[in-house]
């Protein structure tokens, strides 16, 4: 066996993974920030309401 037969197809596979979870994780805290600056008469134009933030 060949070395390059036994290596993985995609060796830093796990830390796109990783990546992605931490920008997904990073636009939901933006979301939440921004939500949370609106006043409660925009919360109600876009069919929330406080308590479901």
């Amino acid at each position: 066996m060949e070395f390059f037969e036994n290596r993985p197809n995609r060796p830093f596979f796990g830390f796109v993974l990783l990546w992605r979870k931490l920008q997904r994780l990073h636009e939901r805290v933006k979301t939440r920030r921004l939500l949370r600056a609106l006043s409660d008469e925009q919360l109600k134009d876009l069919g929330l309401r406080r308590s479901e933030l």
